[in-house]
Order: C-alpha cells, then structure tokens, then sequence
C-alpha cells in the first residue's frame, strides 16, 4: 500500500493538525502537501524554523475562533505561521517569492504576532 502521507523537509503532517485535535483529513492531504512546499521554499529563503500556529480547521473549531465561513484553513489550504522575525518582514519574503514564482500566489495577511498565508486565490490583507 501506498503512504500518501504529505512529506516536507521541514515538516510533518502533525504539525497542521486542528487545536482540537482532530488530524488533517486525508482527503486534503494534496492541499497540505502543496502547502507544505510552499512553506520549504520560505524556510529554505529565510533560513529561520517556521512554526505552524494554525494549520487545518475543522468547521466547528474554526467557528470558535471566528475564522472565516469559507477559510482556506477548512480544508488544509492556510496556515498562520510564527518565524524569528517580524510578520512585515515575512510579509515581504513571501512577496517576493511570489513574485519570482518561487512560493504560490495565494492569500497573505499580516497581523501584530503571526503571518497567514494560503495556497487559494490571490489576496492580501
């Protein structure tokens, strides 16, 4: 039998389990795995660790903590990430990388502690 279990340098599948502990559904495991290879190319760019503060949300978890109706989080598509250095500064990576073509052109939002970025539609806040 086959191991589809999504695989990364700097990753594991665990790490983008929902906060309330359910696993990430193997039915989304294209999506994280996408995911995954996008967040290489920033770790390998930045050359910090990358820590996954929220990965895939189930709907009632992503409820609780006001998460969008439609959050890429709900099917393993987003995650808000924590680097050893500023959210601006992440924010400008990714840019950049996405620009260059190197990371996937998805959304990017910036807050005070966290940076989320996600592998849908292009968009920034």
């Amino acid at each position: 039998m086959k191991d589809n279990t999504p695989k990364s340098k700097y990753f594991k599948i665990e790490e983008f389990t929902c906060k309330d502990g359910t696993q990430v559904s193997e039915e989304y495991y294209d999506n994280v795995q996408e995911l995954m290879d996008n967040l290489d190319v920033l770790r390998e760019h930045l050359g910090y660790p990358i820590v996954i503060n929220s990965g895939y949300r189930t709907a009632e978890y992503n409820k609780s903590v006001g998460g969008a109706k439609k959050s890429q989080h709900l099917t393993a598509s987003a995650a808000d990430i924590k680097i050893n250095v500023t959210p601006s500064v992440v924010q400008k990576a990714i840019k950049k990388l996405m620009k260059d073509g190197d990371m996937k052109k998805g959304g990017l939002g910036i807050y005070s502690t966290f940076t989320h970025y996600d592998i849908g539609k292009s968009r920034t806040w």
